[in-house]
């Protein structure tokens, strides 16, 4: 283009999170992968079976290992090198997740090894100028904190609370920019109304519960973090969908529309407006309803993962989030499981022209970050989806490779702000 779209403090990062990439963490989620890890490996086929690379991912989607978090790809002790790797790829900043279960691993007690280390991590990754973006929660909770009710019960908020404020002690002076909570609608529906994820309730009444609490629990943490230091930016991660009608004008199809997006996009938001300084936006799908909330998407083109693709559909997303909040927004989460790497310069090409569209009709756009930096482990499926802009081999010691897509992201970005 021969015009400057994106301004030059636009923020160009990757995302990544605790329990997916550092090791050793012992927290509910791993408790539920030792517990299950069997019977996930027996039932891949039934609920894989259909994907198109199913041939190529059966051995270690029926492998009970594949869905071990176990040690990670070593990001709590290589995370220098990671952060090498994210400078060659001209980021200038990373979102990563403070993991809860390692600051206070019994209730009430806190390990200052712990909080040293992400001391460290911080001060790491401002020694090469990449902007931290810290998240302090990103679905991950100490297993006392589970065995008392976790964010189902009201009066568990509380702990919340008082993690958060020992974030603030240590670490609220030398940082910018907080989010508070990753897509609370994802954990609260996945987890207690789809069963899907732990604790794999099926219930309306604990869902809503969940999700309740969880605005109680951003309301909190944005007074404590302000207190600590009015300066700091603080907003949540949303996963937010580009909803539409499959037959446009149609009433069926238009009014499940208006309800899904104010459910799943605008619900959440609405309550928390005035306890946030941005609008944390991961985007992933466009998905299409028709008649009474029945989703039918396009057939093609999918992910690893049978997703549909359609990066563009960000643009008109972008658009409602501006029109909604006019707050910045920055783009948290983005990306796609392509372990051939055969679709992510494609979908890094579409996101790019979507901002682009998005800023030039004065949407206050300030960054990206991809999801993620590096494969990772990715809950529920385990490990054989790919999302990384850096492939790590975890049968060769970890090797860390750039992929083709990420070479182009990088000379990308080189180009775009000069």
């Amino acid at each position: 283009m021969d015009k400057r779209v994106f301004p030059r403090d636009f923020m160009w990062g990757a995302s990544t999170a605790s329990h997916q990439v550092e090791g050793g963490t012992v927290n509910q989620w791993t408790v539920w992968e030792l517990a299950h890890a069997k019977q996930l490996a027996k039932t891949a086929e039934d609920r894989l079976g259909w994907l198109p690379r199913w041939n190529k991912i059966k051995n270690q989607a029926t492998d009970p290992e594949n869905y071990i978090s176990g040690k990670g790809v070593e990001h709590f002790s290589r995370y220098k090198e990671d952060f090498d790797i994210a400078k060659k790829l001209n980021l200038d900043s990373l979102r990563f997740s403070i993991e809860w279960s390692r600051i206070e691993p019994t209730k009430g007690e806190w390990d200052e090894e712990a909080v040293t280390h992400y001391r460290q991590y911080i001060a790491e990754l401002q020694k090469r100028n990449l902007e931290p973006i810290l998240n302090i929660w990103h679905w991950t909770s100490p297993t006392w904190f589970e065995e008392i009710g976790g964010f189902k019960k009201r009066t568990n908020v509380k702990y919340f609370q008082r993690f958060v404020e020992k974030i603030a002690k240590e670490f609220a002076q030398d940082i910018t920019y907080v989010i508070t909570i990753n897509e609370p609608n994802v954990f609260a529906s996945f987890g207690y109304l789809t069963g899907r994820w732990p604790p794999q309730e099926k219930s309306v009444l604990s869902s809503s519960r969940v999700i309740w609490n969880l605005v109680i629990a951003h309301r909190r943490a944005y007074k404590i973090l302000k207190t600590s230091n009015p300066k700091l930016q603080i907003g949540i991660a949303s996963q937010l969908a580009n909803i539409q009608a499959k037959r446009p004008r149609n009433v069926f199809d238009e009014i499940s529309v208006e309800a899904m997006r104010y459910v799943w996009n605008w619900w959440f938001l609405n309550r928390i407006k005035h306890s946030s300084d941005f609008i944390g936006c991961n985007y992933y799908f466009s998905d299409y309803y028709t008649n009474v909330f029945k989703r039918e998407n396009p057939k093609i083109p999918v992910s690893d993962l049978g997703w549909y693709m359609e990066p563009e559909g960000l643009y008109p997303l972008l658009l409602r989030v501006w029109a909604h909040y006019k707050k910045p927004i920055f783009i948290t989460e983005n990306g796609l499981a392509d372990s051939e790497d055969k679709y992510r310069r494609w979908w890094l090409e579409e996101t790019i022209i979507a901002m682009e569209r998005a800023i030039s009709e004065g949407v206050d756009l300030r960054g990206y970050f991809h999801w993620s930096l590096l494969d990772n482990f990715e809950w529920k499926h385990g490990w054989w989806p790919k999302f990384g802009l850096v492939e790590i081999d975890r049968e060769n010691d970890m090797k860390r490779t750039i992929r083709p897509s990420a070479l182009w992201l990088a000379a990308h970005i080189k180009e775009l702000m000069k």
